[in-house]
């Protein structure tokens, strides 16, 4: 017999729940462990409800080569499917530090092809003009 997974909610961004995102022309560094993880200028905030905004790095500004995907996986109601990666070069701290939305939902499909980062799991992310 064989069982099907429940039906995921799926939810537009609106009044109660804003989503926006938007161009960041800013310098953007993420570095862990004394390497540069993500170097652009092509990054896009994402301002969601009351959660503090996130830098989305494209990922051809990430080097992927330091990146370990991993299994774990969790699910928004506003933007999908969320995969992860951690950096090895981080240790334990860095387990599951990058996030992605490979498919993301139409209201945020901006965001396919880019990855954010934790700010506690990485040495920092530096944002200059």
């Amino acid at each position: 017999m064989e069982t099907k997974a429940p039906a995921r909610t799926v939810k537009i961004p609106g009044p109660d729940h804003p989503i926006t995102i938007e161009p960041n022309g800013s310098h953007i560094v993420v570095k862990l462990a004394g390497k540069v993880i993500a170097d652009t200028r092509k990054a896009l905030t994402l301002r969601e409800a009351n959660y503090p905004p996130v830098q989305y790095i494209p990922r051809n500004d990430v080097d992927m080569t330091l990146l370990e995907r991993t299994d774990h996986q969790t699910y928004c109601p506003y933007k999908g499917e969320c995969s992860y990666y951690s950096i090895p070069a981080g240790g334990d701290r860095s387990v599951n530090a990058v996030w992605t939305y490979e498919a993301p939902y139409s209201a945020v499909a901006d965001i396919r092809n880019y990855v954010a980062f934790y700010p506690d799991r990485v040495d920092s992310i530096e944002v200059t003009a």
